[in-house]
């Protein structure tokens, strides 16, 4: 039998472990949310308040109205800045998608590499279209 006093810390240090890892990504997780939710009402909380302003009394100004909506639109744009930046699951993804974003290190890989490795086949002598058919 394993005495418990000598196998009680290891299985600390392991749990102890798995949550620091847990916690520094959970961490990250609620500090990317918070940025994405402050960034939206900061840009369309005063978008709101003035409708609602504007439906009470009418005194807000057609311009200004317009550039409140344009902050609110400006915070669609802000997403796609944002993601990239505190997600690396999302750079990942958009970089397999994107060709301007694909590191030089990882090569594409070429449409016969593609349709050799899905068919069951192994590599064949190359054969003209006369033959085929």
């Amino acid at each position: 039998q394993v005495p418990r006093a000598l196998s009680q810390p290891l299985a600390s240090s392991e749990s102890r472990r798995f949550t620091n890892k847990h916690s520094k990504k959970a961490l990250k997780a609620s500090l990317t949310l918070g940025i994405l939710l402050g960034m939206f009402f900061v840009a369309w909380l005063p978008f709101f308040v003035t409708n609602v302003a504007q439906a009470v009394c009418g005194c807000v100004p057609a311009g200004f109205f317009d550039v409140l909506t344009w902050l609110g639109y400006c915070n669609s744009t802000m997403n796609p800045i944002i993601y990239p930046l505190f997600m690396r699951d999302f750079k990942r993804a958009m970089g397999k998608f994107l060709p301007c974003c694909r590191h030089s290190a990882e090569p594409r890989p070429s449409a016969i590499s593609l349709s050799m490795r899905n068919s069951n086949s192994g590599p064949r002598a190359a054969t003209s279209l006369k033959n085929v058919l």
